[in-house]
């Protein structure tokens, strides 16, 4: 019996130790880790708030940087081309627009897979065929799709906007385990500080919005993020307008429930 508890006595050492040896080094780099990570930084959008609404001028030069900048590495699975309506845009500019991209389909005359020009009843479709062929693009990294990116992520489009002008040099007081290795690049705004994407945006001018705005970088990224607002969201000004015609429909009613009751128990005091 001596021997059997000294036995898992000892067994429960050699777990700690190994929990030790394993376990410690990560949680250390985990909160150092931390110490240099930041938080997004505030973004005013149009859409912000109860009252949100969005700014269409905006979601165009947004949806311009996505198709020049982003769309070669990111899908939108979940757009379909004609909501591009919504943006302000006529049949026959969403139909050119669905055309400028290509999307699987199927040769009729041999059966066998092809693509073809966009139609509005289309989706966005992925630049990869399936995601072993964009890891095999993108160092083993896998580009995610973009259609819920501002649901998916904490911070939303602040976090967006804090990524895409995040990236800088490493500090000098940077831990050497935390440094960028190859094919990665430090951003204070992403998780682990080393994110596999470079700089997206990287100058002035990169694109040219139809409106004259200027394309800074840090325009370009507000644009970008409140596009890819309205891709997670596109009916948010509809929800905000049953939301405040339900607060006041229920405010009403309370009134009438008030009134009512005052009716009903007047001539009772007392009794």
């Amino acid at each position: 019996m001596v021997r059997l508890i000294g036995f898992f006595v000892g067994l429960g050492f050699i777990f700690a130790l190994l929990y030790a040896i394993l376990v410690t080094p990560l949680a250390i780099e985990h909160n150092a880790a931390e110490a240099f990570h930041q938080e997004p930084r505030p973004l005013a959008l149009a859409s912000n708030g109860p009252f949100g609404r969005f700014d269409t001028a905006q979601l165009q030069r947004g949806l311009k940087v996505y198709k020049e900048v982003c769309a070669a590495c990111h899908g939108l699975s979940q757009v379909r081309f004609g909501q591009l309506e919504a943006l302000g845009y006529d049949e026959g500019q969403v139909k050119a627009l669905a055309a400028q991209f290509q999307v699987p389909s199927i040769n009729p005359d041999t059966g066998e897979p092809a693509t073809r020009p966009g139609l509005p009843s289309d989706h966005f479709p992925s630049p990869y065929a399936n995601e072993v062929a964009a890891r095999a693009a993108n160092g083993n990294a896998y580009p995610p799709d973009l259609s819920l990116i501002t649901k998916a992520r904490h911070g939303g489009a602040a976090y967006v906007h804090s990524l895409l002008t995040g990236y800088r040099n490493p500090p000098a007081n940077l831990p050497a385990e935390l440094r960028p290795g190859t094919g990665l690049h430090y951003n204070p705004y992403f998780a682990n500080l080393n994110i596999a994407m470079p700089a997206p945006l990287t100058s002035e001018g990169q694109v040219t919005f139809d409106d004259g705005t200027r394309a800074t970088v840090d325009q370009m990224a507000k644009d970008v993020s409140a596009f890819l607002v309205w891709t997670a969201e596109p009916e948010l000004p509809r929800r905000h307008a049953y939301g405040w015609a339900v607060l006041g429909f229920l405010f009403v009613l309370s009134v009438l429930a008030y009134l009512s009751y005052r009716s009903v128990w007047a001539d009772k005091k007392g009794h």
